[in-house]
């Protein structure tokens, strides 16, 4: 490994140091998902270099190859997802096939370090020939040739993590290498070789500082500094500069929603190469946008309403029940809320994974682990997607982040309990040794949670206990006999003692059904005779929904084929037309009923199930209000 050199900046310290994924064992529904990954597309999809992900690197079909597809994303998304998975279970099975695949992968790699797919003519180390920008911003010929190189990095950087070999880390650097060599001395800016004004090539910026930080290397540093300038250089991507001036995120080149959340991802990690707290400002800044803006009831970014895409973020005013989720999407969510929760160590990034976990991932995932959802919508039909969507990888990789965030341990030496669900973990503290974690619990249908703590020395240490924000009237017991503690929801509650094995910490979540309303609106603006400004509402929809803890719920047809169904609601407190009950067909947890006036009450499911997660089945999460009535005194009748 190379030496740091005098000018390498000071990295920062981390908040959050989390868990690796063979210290973690998730169960309940997590770790059912995780089960269905790993039997059904980690182990299926790609098997050897015969499987048809491999095939396409094959040298023969790769000079043929001009289309310009992202297909070869999967190789290297494969590569991380399966080596995280092969780590976390030890299946010998899987691992030689990722050995195997990683081993074929980088016996491609010609002496410039190329490691993709396209013909000869069409790499990014060549200028391609001008195009009319179309509306995905593409000023070249279409290429994800530095989107398939970049995860071709993080996957085989990811199985060399786990399972050390320098020809996968070789292989990396040799790709980062042609990389810095195509856009220092090939003339060539990083904004031309991807569309959405480059986006979807200055995602480069995380896998060469991933390279940065396994090898201590300046250069690759200075390759994601450079992909930057060249960001900033197009006044139409220049993230930075937006984000730090406040930019709502579908202003940002064409608003592509997955290649904005990525290059977050390697912003955050470029403050945290170098400590430049603008890198961090900017990112905080987009982040609030899209979490108060951009984010379904069920944590999911989408777009797409009315919109160019149906990928891109909509105007931040803009509300639908019909609006996109994109799977990929959300597994960047995921990431970029991993690296805030590492960074920062605030309780929020923990609970924007869990919700979007419990809800639009677990919701466009289907019970075998293969078929996958490419679009999921709060209200709209579930479409299991086709082989070589890059949803189906994605989902995969979002999964196989979670054991290492469920549990963790803070800048101070303690442990941090981020998601909730049956788990097991084994973390080693200094003074403690290896401690020991049992999570016993229902948890997400059920809010009583049981975390036994065995050190296996007894020692002194924190334990911090994530709150969540709707967890109002929480306690927090230590012991049968400890003082039950009320906590802020929405923030740790640190818990500090001499531990000993055999200690229990007992939560209490109330779990009451909550009602969110939303309205889409849409305003005329004019002006009067005389000049003055004048706005006019020409439609107005109220929405009602319903959540219980992390779970948004759902319900499929009404009365069995109605797509939608304008309700009227009594004017009483919710609690007295919302109602939880036992839930249907031996499932787990509960549903809940809702009874409008004038109609059968309906019965809602946790959206992930609603349906019967079949193809094609019908979920309803936002529910038409009934258009208030006013009397000639402006009061409701």
């Amino acid at each position: 490994m190379a030496q740091v050199t005098p000018d390498m900046p000071q990295r920062p310290p981390s908040a959050l140091q989390i868990a690796a994924p063979g210290e973690v064992r998730l169960g309940g529904l997590l770790g059912e998902a995780l089960a269905a990954n790993h039997r059904g597309r980690l182990s299926h999809f790609i098997v050897d270099e015969t499987s048809p992900a491999i095939a396409i690197f094959d040298p023969a079909k790769v000079c043929a190859n001009r289309a310009g597809d992202w297909y070869g994303e999967h190789a290297g998304k494969w590569l991380y997802a399966a080596a995280k998975a092969a780590a976390r279970t030890r299946d010998e099975r899987l691992l030689k096939s990722v050995q195997r695949v990683a081993d074929y992968l980088t016996g491609l790699q010609d002496a410039t370090g190329y490691l993709g797919n396209y013909a000869p003519e069409r790499r990014f180390m060549h200028k391609q020939p001008p195009k009319p920008l179309t509306w995905d911003g593409a000023p070249c010929a279409r290429t994800w040739d530095i989107w398939t190189h970049s995860y071709m990095i993080l996957g085989l950087l990811e199985v060399h993590r786990y399972f050390p070999n320098t020809r996968y880390l070789e292989a990396a650097r040799r790709i980062g290498d042609l990389c810095w060599d195509t856009l220092t001395r090939g003339g060539i800016d990083s904004t031309d070789l991807g569309n959405h004004h480059g986006m979807s090539a200055t995602v480069l910026m995380d896998p060469a500082l991933e390279l940065h930080f396994m090898t201590d290397e300046r250069r690759y540093l200075d390759l994601a500094l450079l992909v930057l300038e060249h960001a900033e250089r197009n006044p139409r991507h220049a993230l930075l500069t937006q984000a730090l001036a406040g930019a709502d995120a579908s202003e940002i080149a064409t608003g592509k929603i997955y290649q904005i959340i990525w290059n977050l991802v390697g912003l955050a990690k470029l403050h945290r190469a170098t400590g430049d707290a603008a890198y961090l400002r900017a990112v905080g800044n987009l982040w609030r946008n899209i979490r108060e803006h951009h984010l379904t009831l069920g944590g999911g970014p989408w777009g797409g309403v009315a919109h160019r895409s149906r990928e891109v973020f909509n105007p931040g005013a803009v509300f639908s029940p019909y609006g996109y989720v994109e799977t990929c999407s959300t597994m960047a969510w995921v990431q970029l809320n991993r690296e805030l929760l590492c960074i920062i160590g605030d309780a929020v990034y923990a609970e924007e994974i869990e919700r979007s976990v419990y809800n639009d991932l677990l919701g466009a995932q289907a019970p075998n682990g293969e078929d996958w959802c490419y679009y999921s919508f709060p209200n709209g039909r579930r479409v299991h997607t086709t082989y070589w969507r890059c949803c189906k990888s994605s989902g995969a990789m979002a999964f196989e982040e979670l054991p290492a965030i469920a549990y963790g341990v803070s800048q101070d030496g303690g442990i941090k309990v981020n998601l909730f669900g049956p788990s097991e973990a084994v973390l080693k503290l200094p003074d403690a040794g290896n401690v020991r974690l049992e999570q016993e619990t229902a948890y997400p249908f059920e809010g009583t949670v049981t975390l036994r703590v065995s050190p296996e020395r007894r020692a002194s240490f924190s334990i911090y206990v994530r709150i969540p924000g709707w967890a109002e009237g929480a306690t927090v017991r230590v012991g049968e006999d400890g003082i039950a503690l009320a906590p802020l929801p929405g923030a740790y509650v640190r818990l500090e003692r001499h531990w000993r094995t055999g200690d229990v910490i007992t939560l209490s979540f109330p779990m009451r059904p909550r009602t969110h309303r939303r309205t889409q609106r849409n305003v005329q603006e004019s002006q009067t005779p005389d000049g003055l400004p004048v706005s006019q509402e020409v439609m107005c929809f109220d929405y009602l929904a319903i959540t219980r803890g992390p779970l948004v719920y759902a319900t499929d047809l009404i009365d069995g084929y109605k797509v939608d169904e304008t309700l009227r609601m009594g004017s009483g407190p919710h609690d007295t037309w919302v109602a939880t009950v036992a839930a249907t067909h031996g499932e787990p947890g509960s549903d809940i009923r809702l009874q409008p006036v004038g109609r059968p009450a309906l019965t809602l499911q946790p959206y992930y199930r609603a349906g019967g997660r079949r193809d094609q089945a019908w979920r309803l999460t936002w529910m038409t209000l009934a258009p208030q009535r006013w009397d000639d005194n402006g009061m409701m009748p």
